[in-house]
């Protein structure tokens, strides 16, 4: 089973960019959909983004165009551009994977990271 823990994430101002990681370790990391959720406090954990292999990816509309992931099966890494940052997208970010499949409901995700925190000033 894989192992997943992310990093990247800080402090920016409304506008900004950040790039969040998330390094994958056991499992045969290409077989792995992997995701990124976030959550807001006293909100439910919601869908962002997600890519399978290099060249299956889906977003939420709602980071739609300013989104974009990407991953480097070598180096086990999954990346998450942020840009155009929005106060809204504040939110502790969490890199997830599910083998074989492309993760987009939390429930039925198997593998977490333990999260990373963006917040983003107005």
């Amino acid at each position: 089973q894989v192992q997943l823990v992310e990093s990247g994430g800080g402090l920016v101002q409304a506008g900004g960019s950040l790039r969040l990681s998330c390094a994958g370790s056991g499992g045969t990391f290409e077989n792995y959909g992997v995701g990124w959720f976030r959550q807001a406090p006293g909100k439910e954990r919601e869908f962002v983004a997600a890519i399978m292999w290099t060249t299956i990816t889906n977003y939420a509309d709602t980071v739609k165009g300013r989104f974009t992931i990407s991953r480097d099966n070598a180096k086990k890494m999954v990346y998450l551009q942020m840009n155009s940052l929005k106060p809204e997208d504040t939110a502790l970010y969490y890199c997830a994977g599910a083998a074989w499949s492309i993760p987009h409901e939390p429930e039925k995700v198997p593998y977490w990271g333990q999260g990373t925190q963006v917040t983003v000033a107005s």
